[in-house]
Protein backbone atom coordinates (compact mmCIF):
# COMPACT_ATOMS: atom_id res chain seq x y z
CA UNK A 1 0.00 0.00 0.00
CA UNK A 2 3.15 2.52 0.02
CA UNK A 3 2.55 5.57 -1.72
CA UNK A 4 -1.06 4.86 -2.06
CA UNK A 5 -3.68 7.15 -0.67
CA UNK A 6 -4.86 6.41 2.92
CA UNK A 7 -7.99 3.30 2.53
CA UNK A 8 -11.22 5.30 4.27
CA UNK A 9 -12.32 3.14 7.04
CA UNK A 10 -16.01 3.94 7.83
CA UNK A 11 -16.31 3.24 11.71
CA UNK A 12 -20.54 2.81 12.64
CA UNK A 13 -20.72 3.53 16.75
CA UNK A 14 -23.68 3.87 19.32
CA UNK A 15 -24.12 8.12 19.65
CA UNK A 16 -23.03 7.31 23.28
CA UNK A 17 -20.66 8.46 25.52
CA UNK A 18 -18.18 5.62 25.34
CA UNK A 19 -17.97 4.62 22.07
CA UNK A 20 -17.37 8.65 21.16
CA UNK A 21 -14.56 8.45 24.33
CA UNK A 22 -12.85 5.58 22.91
CA UNK A 23 -12.97 6.47 19.18
CA UNK A 24 -11.95 9.98 18.62
CA UNK A 25 -8.20 9.35 18.28
CA UNK A 26 -8.95 8.07 15.37
CA UNK A 27 -10.22 11.03 13.84
CA UNK A 28 -8.72 14.59 12.51
CA UNK A 29 -10.26 17.28 14.18
CA UNK A 30 -9.95 20.80 14.08
CA UNK A 31 -7.91 21.50 11.06
CA UNK A 32 -5.18 18.56 13.47
CA UNK A 33 -3.99 15.42 12.45
CA UNK A 34 -5.55 12.30 14.41
CA UNK A 35 -3.80 11.49 17.46
CA UNK A 36 -3.66 7.82 16.73
CA UNK A 37 -2.80 7.05 13.09
CA UNK A 38 -1.61 5.33 10.85
CA UNK A 39 -1.14 5.98 7.09
CA UNK A 40 -2.97 3.45 5.65
CA UNK A 41 -6.12 4.53 6.58
CA UNK A 42 -8.42 7.12 7.27
CA UNK A 43 -11.12 6.86 9.93
CA UNK A 44 -14.75 8.67 9.36
CA UNK A 45 -17.09 7.41 11.73
CA UNK A 46 -20.65 6.94 11.68
CA UNK A 47 -22.78 7.35 14.55
CA UNK A 48 -26.41 5.23 14.89
CA UNK A 49 -28.44 3.71 17.27
CA UNK A 50 -26.86 -0.15 17.95
CA UNK A 51 -30.18 -1.62 16.78
CA UNK A 52 -29.57 0.33 13.50
CA UNK A 53 -26.03 -0.53 13.47
CA UNK A 54 -27.31 -4.40 13.66
CA UNK A 55 -29.26 -4.27 10.62
CA UNK A 56 -26.85 -2.56 8.75
CA UNK A 57 -24.28 -5.51 9.23
CA UNK A 58 -26.88 -7.63 8.27
CA UNK A 59 -28.24 -6.36 5.64
CA UNK A 60 -26.05 -3.57 3.81
CA UNK A 61 -25.01 -4.03 0.49
CA UNK A 62 -21.61 -4.14 -0.42
CA UNK A 63 -21.17 -0.35 -0.97
CA UNK A 64 -23.20 0.40 2.11
CA UNK A 65 -21.87 -2.38 4.57
CA UNK A 66 -19.35 -0.59 7.03
CA UNK A 67 -16.40 -1.99 6.89
CA UNK A 68 -15.47 -1.42 11.11
CA UNK A 69 -19.20 -1.37 13.28
CA UNK A 70 -20.45 -1.93 16.64
CA UNK A 71 -23.01 -4.26 16.67
CA UNK A 72 -24.33 -5.90 19.58
CA UNK A 73 -23.02 -8.82 20.85
CA UNK A 74 -26.02 -10.71 20.70
CA UNK A 75 -26.46 -10.03 16.77
CA UNK A 76 -23.39 -11.69 15.79
CA UNK A 77 -24.41 -15.07 15.21
CA UNK A 78 -26.46 -13.27 12.13
CA UNK A 79 -23.07 -11.76 10.82
CA UNK A 80 -20.88 -13.93 11.35
CA UNK A 81 -20.32 -15.05 7.49
CA UNK A 82 -19.65 -11.09 6.96
CA UNK A 83 -18.12 -9.85 9.76
CA UNK A 84 -15.31 -11.04 12.72
CA UNK A 85 -15.21 -9.36 15.99
CA UNK A 86 -11.98 -7.23 16.98
CA UNK A 87 -10.48 -8.27 20.37
CA UNK A 88 -11.00 -4.34 21.70
CA UNK A 89 -13.42 -2.32 21.48
CA UNK A 90 -16.25 -4.40 23.61
CA UNK A 91 -19.22 -3.24 25.78
CA UNK A 92 -18.70 -5.90 29.03
CA UNK A 93 -20.98 -5.34 32.26
CA UNK A 94 -18.71 -6.75 34.95
CA UNK A 95 -21.69 -7.63 37.32
CA UNK A 96 -24.22 -4.96 35.96
CA UNK A 97 -25.72 -4.49 32.69
CA UNK A 98 -29.29 -3.40 30.84
CA UNK A 99 -31.90 -2.94 33.83
CA UNK A 100 -35.70 -3.98 34.02
CA UNK A 101 -37.86 -1.32 34.97
CA UNK A 102 -40.84 -0.59 35.18
CA UNK A 103 -43.51 1.62 37.39
CA UNK A 104 -43.63 1.15 41.16
CA UNK A 105 -45.85 -1.23 42.13
CA UNK A 106 -45.38 -3.78 39.28
CA UNK A 107 -43.69 -6.87 40.38
CA UNK A 108 -41.73 -9.37 38.69
CA UNK A 109 -43.86 -12.23 39.34
CA UNK A 110 -46.30 -9.93 36.87
CA UNK A 111 -44.56 -9.95 33.48
CA UNK A 112 -45.45 -13.27 32.44
CA UNK A 113 -47.38 -12.44 28.88
CA UNK A 114 -46.61 -8.91 29.96
CA UNK A 115 -45.32 -5.60 27.18
CA UNK A 116 -42.07 -4.95 27.66
CA UNK A 117 -40.42 -2.41 25.66
CA UNK A 118 -36.54 -3.59 23.92
CA UNK A 119 -34.38 -2.15 22.12
CA UNK A 120 -34.39 -4.10 19.48
CA UNK A 121 -35.07 -7.60 18.50
CA UNK A 122 -30.95 -8.33 17.62
CA UNK A 123 -29.91 -6.88 20.98
CA UNK A 124 -27.68 -8.04 23.83
CA UNK A 125 -30.42 -6.47 26.20
CA UNK A 126 -33.73 -8.52 24.50
CA UNK A 127 -32.19 -12.17 24.27
CA UNK A 128 -30.33 -11.38 27.81
CA UNK A 129 -34.17 -10.38 28.89
CA UNK A 130 -35.74 -13.29 26.96
CA UNK A 131 -33.35 -15.91 28.99
CA UNK A 132 -34.40 -14.47 32.22
CA UNK A 133 -37.41 -14.35 31.77
CA UNK A 134 -38.25 -17.22 29.00
CA UNK A 135 -38.29 -17.05 25.11
CA UNK A 136 -41.53 -15.83 23.42
CA UNK A 137 -42.90 -15.35 27.65
CA UNK A 138 -43.45 -11.56 27.39
CA UNK A 139 -44.61 -9.29 24.34
CA UNK A 140 -41.53 -7.93 22.97
CA UNK A 141 -42.23 -3.99 21.71
CA UNK A 142 -39.68 -1.93 19.51
CA UNK A 143 -39.39 1.32 21.03
CA UNK A 144 -36.15 3.50 20.17
CA UNK A 145 -33.64 3.18 23.41
CA UNK A 146 -33.86 6.94 24.19
CA UNK A 147 -37.57 6.43 24.60
CA UNK A 148 -38.22 3.34 26.65
CA UNK A 149 -38.02 5.24 30.07
CA UNK A 150 -40.86 7.78 28.86
CA UNK A 151 -42.99 4.98 27.45
CA UNK A 152 -42.88 2.71 30.98
CA UNK A 153 -43.67 6.16 32.90
CA UNK A 154 -46.49 6.55 30.34
CA UNK A 155 -48.14 3.15 30.71
CA UNK A 156 -47.54 2.78 27.24
CA UNK A 157 -46.17 -0.76 28.29
CA UNK A 158 -45.87 -2.52 31.47
CA UNK A 159 -41.86 -2.49 31.83
CA UNK A 160 -39.04 -2.07 29.52
CA UNK A 161 -34.85 -2.48 29.09
CA UNK A 162 -33.13 0.23 29.38
CA UNK A 163 -29.84 0.77 28.09
CA UNK A 164 -27.08 3.30 27.59
CA UNK A 165 -27.46 6.10 29.48
CA UNK A 166 -31.10 4.88 30.93
CA UNK A 167 -29.32 2.44 32.94
CA UNK A 168 -28.39 5.25 35.18
CA UNK A 169 -31.53 7.52 34.70
CA UNK A 170 -34.86 5.38 35.04
CA UNK A 171 -35.24 6.31 38.73
CA UNK A 172 -35.81 10.07 37.42
CA UNK A 173 -39.04 8.80 35.61
CA UNK A 174 -40.14 7.49 38.99
CA UNK A 175 -39.26 3.96 37.59
CA UNK A 176 -38.03 1.13 39.95
CA UNK A 177 -35.19 -2.17 38.95
CA UNK A 178 -37.04 -5.52 38.76
CA UNK A 179 -33.57 -7.02 37.63
CA UNK A 180 -30.03 -5.98 36.59
CA UNK A 181 -29.25 -8.26 33.55
CA UNK A 182 -25.78 -8.19 34.09
CA UNK A 183 -25.98 -9.30 37.67
CA UNK A 184 -28.57 -12.16 36.79
CA UNK A 185 -26.00 -13.35 34.26
CA UNK A 186 -23.60 -13.18 36.53
CA UNK A 187 -25.19 -15.34 38.98
CA UNK A 188 -26.14 -18.17 36.83
CA UNK A 189 -22.82 -18.13 34.96
CA UNK A 190 -20.12 -16.66 36.52
CA UNK A 191 -18.95 -14.65 33.84
CA UNK A 192 -19.51 -11.15 32.60
CA UNK A 193 -22.31 -10.13 30.31
CA UNK A 194 -20.45 -9.11 26.81
CA UNK A 195 -22.82 -6.59 25.63
CA UNK A 196 -21.52 -4.35 22.88
CA UNK A 197 -19.04 -5.60 20.42
CA UNK A 198 -16.45 -4.26 17.53
CA UNK A 199 -16.53 -6.07 14.14
CA UNK A 200 -14.44 -5.84 10.97
CA UNK A 201 -15.68 -7.05 7.65
CA UNK A 202 -14.46 -10.15 6.30
CA UNK A 203 -14.01 -8.52 3.09
CA UNK A 204 -11.72 -5.87 3.99
CA UNK A 205 -9.41 -8.58 6.13
CA UNK A 206 -9.30 -10.10 2.84
CA UNK A 207 -8.55 -7.60 0.72
CA UNK A 208 -5.72 -6.13 3.44
CA UNK A 209 -3.94 -9.77 4.13
CA UNK A 210 -3.19 -10.70 7.52
CA UNK A 211 -0.66 -8.72 9.01
CA UNK A 212 -2.37 -5.49 7.63
CA UNK A 213 -5.83 -6.67 9.21
CA UNK A 214 -3.81 -7.70 12.70
CA UNK A 215 -2.30 -3.84 12.33
CA UNK A 216 -5.59 -2.46 11.87
CA UNK A 217 -6.60 -4.50 15.11
CA UNK A 218 -4.17 -3.23 16.98
CA UNK A 219 -4.44 0.51 15.83
CA UNK A 220 -8.50 -0.16 17.02
CA UNK A 221 -6.49 -0.73 20.44
CA UNK A 222 -3.92 1.78 20.69
CA UNK A 223 -7.18 3.87 20.04
CA UNK A 224 -8.87 2.92 23.42
CA UNK A 225 -5.13 3.03 25.40
CA UNK A 226 -4.92 6.86 23.78
CA UNK A 227 -8.42 7.67 25.16
CA UNK A 228 -7.91 5.87 28.65
CA UNK A 229 -4.33 7.53 28.69
CA UNK A 230 -6.39 11.26 27.81
CA UNK A 231 -9.33 11.42 30.03
CA UNK A 232 -10.03 14.98 30.34
CA UNK A 233 -9.46 15.47 26.52
CA UNK A 234 -11.78 12.46 25.90
CA UNK A 235 -14.26 13.10 28.49
CA UNK A 236 -15.02 16.70 26.86
CA UNK A 237 -15.68 14.50 23.50
CA UNK A 238 -17.58 12.14 24.68
CA UNK A 239 -20.39 15.29 26.28
CA UNK A 240 -21.13 15.82 22.94
CA UNK A 241 -23.22 12.76 23.18
CA UNK A 242 -24.00 12.78 26.15
CA UNK A 243 -27.73 13.69 25.94
CA UNK A 244 -27.74 15.93 28.78
CA UNK A 245 -26.49 13.48 31.27
CA UNK A 246 -24.23 16.22 33.64
CA UNK A 247 -20.72 15.54 33.63
CA UNK A 248 -20.66 13.34 37.15
CA UNK A 249 -22.96 10.70 34.79
CA UNK A 250 -21.49 10.74 31.80
CA UNK A 251 -17.71 10.04 33.56
CA UNK A 252 -19.37 7.20 35.82
CA UNK A 253 -21.12 6.07 31.90
CA UNK A 254 -17.74 5.87 30.55
CA UNK A 255 -16.53 4.23 33.57
CA UNK A 256 -18.78 1.35 33.15
CA UNK A 257 -18.05 0.38 29.49
CA UNK A 258 -14.55 1.64 29.07
CA UNK A 259 -11.89 -0.42 30.81
CA UNK A 260 -9.75 -3.32 30.77
CA UNK A 261 -12.24 -5.84 29.01
CA UNK A 262 -12.54 -3.03 26.06
CA UNK A 263 -8.78 -3.00 25.64
CA UNK A 264 -9.28 -6.77 25.20
CA UNK A 265 -11.95 -9.89 25.88
CA UNK A 266 -9.19 -11.95 27.00
CA UNK A 267 -9.91 -15.31 28.22
CA UNK A 268 -13.00 -15.10 30.16
CA UNK A 269 -14.50 -12.61 27.90
CA UNK A 270 -13.47 -14.86 25.19
CA UNK A 271 -15.55 -17.55 27.03
CA UNK A 272 -18.76 -14.79 27.80
CA UNK A 273 -18.97 -13.95 24.29
CA UNK A 274 -19.50 -17.97 23.74
CA UNK A 275 -21.55 -18.78 26.49
CA UNK A 276 -23.65 -16.11 25.84
CA UNK A 277 -24.27 -17.25 22.15
CA UNK A 278 -24.48 -20.66 22.99
CA UNK A 279 -27.23 -20.02 25.73
CA UNK A 280 -28.84 -17.98 23.40
CA UNK A 281 -28.88 -20.17 19.91
CA UNK A 282 -30.29 -23.22 22.83
CA UNK A 283 -33.32 -21.30 23.43
CA UNK A 284 -33.67 -20.27 19.74
CA UNK A 285 -33.28 -16.73 20.26
CA UNK A 286 -29.92 -16.83 17.35
CA UNK A 287 -28.62 -18.94 14.91
CA UNK A 288 -26.15 -21.43 16.19
CA UNK A 289 -22.74 -20.72 15.85
CA UNK A 290 -19.49 -23.41 15.97
CA UNK A 291 -17.44 -20.80 17.23
CA UNK A 292 -16.83 -17.38 17.49
CA UNK A 293 -13.36 -15.50 15.62
CA UNK A 294 -11.79 -12.75 16.99
CA UNK A 295 -9.28 -10.44 15.30
CA UNK A 296 -6.58 -8.99 17.81
CA UNK A 297 -2.98 -7.41 17.36
CA UNK A 298 -1.67 -10.87 17.04
CA UNK A 299 -4.07 -12.25 14.44
CA UNK A 300 -7.42 -14.14 15.01
CA UNK A 301 -8.00 -16.44 18.09
CA UNK A 302 -11.30 -18.79 18.14
CA UNK A 303 -13.43 -19.96 20.81
CA UNK A 304 -15.51 -22.41 20.83
CA UNK A 305 -19.51 -22.41 20.90
CA UNK A 306 -20.93 -24.95 22.87
CA UNK A 307 -24.84 -24.86 22.27
CA UNK A 308 -25.87 -26.59 25.60
CA UNK A 309 -27.98 -25.53 28.49
CA UNK A 310 -26.14 -25.10 31.99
Amino acid sequence: MSGAPPRLLRLGHSPDPDDAFMWWPLLARDGKPAAVADPRFRFECVPLDIESLNRRAETASASERLEVTAISCAAYPRVADRYLLTACGSSVGEGYGPKLVAKAGRTFDSLSGAAIAIPGRRTTAFVTASLLLGAGRFKAVEIEFDRIEQAVAAGEVDAGVVIHEGQLTYARHGLSLLSDLGAWWREQTGLPLPLGANAVARDLVEELGADAAADLAGLLRRSVEHALEHREESIRHALGFARGLERELADRFVDLYVNRWTLDYGEVGRRAVAKLLGEAAQAGLVPALEAVEFLGPDGVATEAVAVTSG
